[in-house]
């Protein structure tokens, strides 16, 4: 499962423009297929989200473009981290990665959550609901998904949702892993032993620990060995040949999020680089390991102030495949 997960978060990118912008996607998907990447990944958002750029920059559909990189490379899975379950009928969804499942030749990951980003609900006419309501209809849409993707015919009368007798043919080429996003205690992670081949976690280092605890306990309740479960960390990371160049195309998106790292004291600038994992490749592998070391199997990995650089995607895979391997 993932063990080494390379996503795209952002559509935006310095000289390119609407014409050019899924080459550029497609060379990072490439390079991730070459260096060791197992699985690409790509946002399933419809506004951009507010630390990453402002709402109107460019947001693709996620399984249409991941449908089209299944085109452009021929290892790694495809999927998005992670698809909002309150913007897809379940049933949808499970024709949608099916599908992708076949174009792809086999490489389909559903990666699922149960959505947050109010603002875009809000604008688009998705209901929203509250926090228990998410996770009432995430529950009920993995029933009917995990049966339709099992070449099951489930019959669900939920309160959310109603499927009867639901068929998807044709079936998937293969199982399809899937990953629930997201480090919530008493919901998430329960609904990650109950369901799901892979958790991806989204903290604190310092939250980890208790996190893997969490799950180890709602495993233990449903009968799960905690060991068939993939957990992989989340986290950004900006790679050059040098550290100096690293902290330059670092300092660079920084600045064009209005963040001008060049007019503070040294200690302020590092402060707000440090949210981000930057440096050689030797350097980015010592932190990796040391991530490795807290216990969790692997990671996904967004590059977002030089991903579109190219041969940044393909040196950060190279750095970070053999910690995996």
């Amino acid at each position: 499962m993932t063990r080494l997960g390379y996503q795209i978060p952002n559509f935006t990118y310095p000289g390119v423009e609407p014409a050019d912008l899924f080459a550029t996607v497609a060379r990072q998907a490439r390079e991730a297929d070459a260096s060791g990447f197992d699985t690409v990944m790509v946002m399933d958002h419809f506004y951009q989200l507010p630390m990453l750029g402002p709402p109107e920059a460019e947001m693709l559909e996620s399984y249409t473009l991941l449908s089209a990189l299944s085109q452009h490379t021929e290892r790694v899975r495809l999927s998005a981290l992670v698809t909002g379950n309150t913007y897809r009928a379940p049933a949808l969804l499970a024709k949608t990665v099916t599908a992708l499942d076949v174009v792809s030749g086999g490489r389909a990951q559903l990666g699922i959550g149960a959505g947050w980003f109010q603002e875009e609900h809000d604008a688009l006419g998705f209901e929203f609901g509250t926090f228990t309501d998410r996770f009432e209809k995430l529950e009920e849409s993995l029933q009917i998904i995990t049966g339709m993707l099992a070449g099951e015919r489930p019959t669900v009368e939920g309160r959310w949702y109603t499927v009867r007798d639901a068929i998807n043919r044709p079936a998937p080429l293969g199982p399809i892993p899937l990953m629930i996003g997201g480090g919530g205690e008493r919901k998430t992670l329960r609904l990650v032993a109950r369901f799901a081949t892979d958790s991806n976690l989204i903290c604190g280092h310092d939250e980890i620990a208790r996190k893997l605890d969490a799950l180890a306990g709602h495993c233990e309740r449903e009968g799960r060995d905690r060991s068939g479960i993939t957990v992989s960390y989340q986290t950004v990371a900006c790679i050059a040949p040098t550290r100096d160049e690293a902290r330059a195309e670092l300092d660079a998106y920084l600045a064009s999020r209005g963040i001008d790292v060049a007019s503070m004291g040294e200690d302020d600038a590092e402060a707000i680089r440090s949210a981000v994992a930057y440096g050689g490749p030797d350097e980015l592998a010592e932190h990796f390991a040391g991530l490795l070391a807290l216990g969790v199997d692997g990671f996904t990995v967004a590059a977002p102030a030089n991903g579109h650089v190219e041969g940044r995607v393909a040196l950060l895979g190279e750095a970070l495949a053999p910690l995996v391997a």
